[in-house]
């Protein structure tokens, strides 16, 4: 075999590796969609406003949403749109605009993609509740072209933002089992600025969290105390 027919075989053989990745990847991802379904047994849909999961995809097909979630403990949900469900993480600080600052995401169950639009109060007793607010929301596309799928299984995420409050490149990277990092990128958009203190209203309805239990029979004291 001659230098060119071992560069055309590597080539071939590297084709093969990258869809082997591709097809494992989809594998595991609609495994954890199952496990999602699975989840859905924490829910009361009798007693809950939360959306019953269903097949669906957005029309961008790359959607994501952050919503601010005062449960037990405030956090903000970090949710990314891949395939037909919402990867999401905890956050329990929210995420920063300055790139110095690396912030815990722990990895929690998929979410179906009608989620992204709830905001309303969780009746307390139920699985996470509390009040939710959208605090963001908008589309994402992939700084390396690589499938959303494959990056989530290896455990590095690299994209950009198109929000109404988080706009440029973040990264997300798996640091242990269910821990990864959020990190905003260096670019224009980069601040030292607190944006969960400064831009602390909901993308959808202007409120703040008491405002929200307020108005949807939730606990309002509770709430409050997620509020700048």
């Amino acid at each position: 075999m001659n230098l060119r027919e071992r560069n055309l075989e590597r080539q071939r053989v590297a084709r093969i590796e990258t869809g082997i990745d591709v097809l494992q990847a989809r594998e595991a991802f609609h495994e954890k969609a199952g496990a999602a379904e699975q989840d859905e047994r924490k829910r009361d849909f009798a007693r809950t406003p939360e959306p019953k999961p269903r097949r669906a995809r957005s029309a961008t097909r790359r959607s994501f949403v952050v919503q601010k979630h005062r449960a037990t403990a405030l956090h903000y949900d970090f949710r990314l749109e891949i395939g037909d469900a919402m990867p999401s993480w905890a956050v329990p600080k929210g995420p920063s605009l300055d790139p110095s600052q690396k912030r815990l995401a722990m990895q929690v169950e998929d979410h179906p993609l009608e989620y992204a639009g709830f905001e309303g109060v969780i009746p307390e007793g139920e699985y996470g509740g509390g009040t939710v607010m959208i605090w963001d929301e908008g589309t994402y596309e992939m700084l390396d072209d690589v499938d959303p799928a494959v990056a989530l299984q290896k455990g590095e995420l690299r994209f950009t933002l198109h929000g109404r409050k988080l706009k440029g490149r973040w990264t997300l990277v798996r640091t242990g089992p269910r821990r990864w990092l959020l990190i905003k990128g260096r670019d224009t958009y980069a601040r030292t600025t607190d944006i969960t203190a400064t831009r602390a209203r909901s993308v959808r309805t202007k409120r703040l969290l008491a405002q929200i239990a307020r108005d949807e029979g939730g606990n309002v004291e509770k709430a409050a105390t997620g509020d700048p």
